[in-house]
């Protein structure tokens, strides 16, 4: 029994195999710390592009900066797709021989900290854990969501949300209906347009399209990318042409308006010609207020005469075992429903129950809304640690940017613990609310506030919880080190 019970202790454990997970992985290695596990739900290592496998997906973030910095790769597109960004994941799993470390189909179901031991308890359906700090990498967006339409589960075809594809469903020649219109819904509309033979899309709220200025490498740019070096370089260049967004996004609605909006209208008149459909296709409000979508296919796909668009006054009134009804009355004889409708935010940042030292679960200290000491750390929930948590989403730069400059502000952290030979590191309550109503009043001015739209950047309260409001590198010096004042090690 004793040696089962080492065998559970670890200094460390992470929940989650995907980039966040691995960054933490190698960037503890890399400082001599070996003593963690990875705890994957799933039956396989990698997160997000192993598990997304639908029709069209690709990445909308230029790939040598969706990447890691340490880790050039000779990546054969601007925008990775889906298959080339799995190759990248398993290369870095299998570089940083990461899969010995990892323990698959263990579901985290609560967390509790043990004050007598200073560790975590860590309940999941594997067994029990022990460790003195965790580092939450499950990701922000993993928790797929599907709306209560009223006979949802009454429906005899094929249903499914775009995170869990089925590829067993043939839809060639298939009547089909998509239900959403964001991020996910723009690559699998056009990508399966042309094989079904009706694709009803249901729209509840007209996006913002960009031109994707996407293309292949030629074979000499793909070597030139695995030079450190150079890689750094082009990192660089795509970088801080990236970083000029935030001057729309903030400060400048100008800008917006006469350069983001004005090529987005472009775009959308010349492939649209058909001014009802135009008009459905047009948003009601300011550019960037929600996730802006990249594709040179998205409009093209609507000319199409398979191609039937919905909007929110049209929309779902009922599901039945073989139709969709709309609220026109409308009955639309489909053969699948392919749900893309998005993932929970603000508490699924956490998707397990985690008490804190007060006895406090994490949901009721973000009961008003999610907020965290740089979007990583909490009062009262000592050596617990959030990867991608609270305000740390990036509207306009890769997030696997945001993610190294977390763990520089984590290693640290743990390293600061084994310095003063103490156990505990927790952010005092004045730090984080210095930084919360820092962050709070910064977001008052910027587009995602104020741009007069309802995204998943907000709360149900109309609070923007999931964006940081500002550029990438005022982040990224924040993270640097840790403010020992800030902070309370014991």
């Amino acid at each position: 029994m004793k040696i089962e019970e080492k065998k559970r202790s670890y200094k460390i454990v992470i929940v989650g195999s995907g980039f966040g997970g691995q960054c933490a992985a190698i960037q503890l290695n890399k400082k001599g710390i070996n003593d963690f596990i990875i705890l994957e739900r799933r039956n396989f290592i990698g997160g997000t592009w192993c598990q997304n496998t639908y029709p069209g997906a690709a990445v909308d973030v230029h790939s040598p900066l969706y990447s890691f910095s340490f880790e050039p790769y000779q990546w054969k597109r601007m925008f990775a797709n889906q298959s080339e960004l799995k190759e990248y994941t398993a290369h870095v799993i299998h570089k940083y021989d990461l899969k010995k470390k990892t323990q698959l189909n263990t579901t985290v179901k609560d967390v509790q900290w043990n004050r007598q031991i200073k560790n975590w308890e860590i309940k999941t359906n594997q067994g029990d854990f022990v460790a003195q700090f965790i580092i939450n990498a499950s990701g922000a967006l993993s928790i797929p969501v599907i709306p209560e339409f009223q006979g949802k589960n009454l429906f005899l075809g094929k249903s499914f949300h775009t995170n869990k594809w089925d590829h067993s469903f043939n839809y060639k020649n298939k009547k089909v209906a998509i239900i959403g219109s964001g991020a996910s819904a723009a690559q699998v509309i056009p990508a399966i347009a042309s094989a079904v033979k009706e694709l009803h899309v249901f729209q509840r709220t007209a996006h913002w399209v960009l031109p994707k200025p996407d293309f292949t490498f030629p074979k000499w740019l793909q070597k030139i990318l695995a030079i450190s070096f150079c890689y750094k370089i082009i990192r660089y260049l795509i970088y801080w042409g990236l970083e000029t967004r935030v001057l729309g996004f903030k400060y400048s609605k100008f800008m917006l308006k006469i350069i983001a909006e004005r090529k987005a209208k472009k775009l959308l008149k010349r492939n649209i010609k058909n001014e009802a459909l135009r008009e459905k296709l047009t948003p009601n409000y300011t550019i960037g207020c929600k996730r802006i979508l990249l594709s040179n296919t998205l409009y093209p796909a609507f000319n199409t005469e398979q191609v039937k668009l919905y909007t929110k006054e049209q929309g779902i009134k009922e599901i039945t075992p073989e139709n969709i009804i709309t609220h026109d009355g409308k009955e639309i004889k489909i053969d699948a429903i392919i749900y893309a409708t998005g993932y929970a935010p603000g508490a699924a940042l956490v998707s397990y129950k985690v008490i804190g030292k007060k006895g406090k679960d994490i949901r009721e200290y973000w009961k008003e809304y999610a907020r965290a000491y740089l979007g990583t750390m909490l009062p009262d929930f000592p050596n617990f640690f959030i990867i991608t948590g609270p305000n740390t989403g990036i509207g306009h730069t890769s997030a696997l940017f945001i993610i190294e400059a977390q763990m520089n502000y984590i290693v640290d952290a743990i390293l600061q613990v084994k310095k003063e030979k103490k156990k505990t590191i927790e952010v005092t309550k004045v730090a984080e609310e210095k930084y919360t109503k820092m962050i709070q009043d910064e977001m008052s001015n910027t587009v995602w506030q104020n741009g007069g739209c309802h995204s998943w950047y907000k709360n149900e309260k109309g609070k923007v919880t999931a964006i940081f409001p500002g550029f990438s590198f005022t982040f990224w010096n924040m993270t640097k080190k840790i403010k020992i004042k800030d902070h309370i090690i014991e």
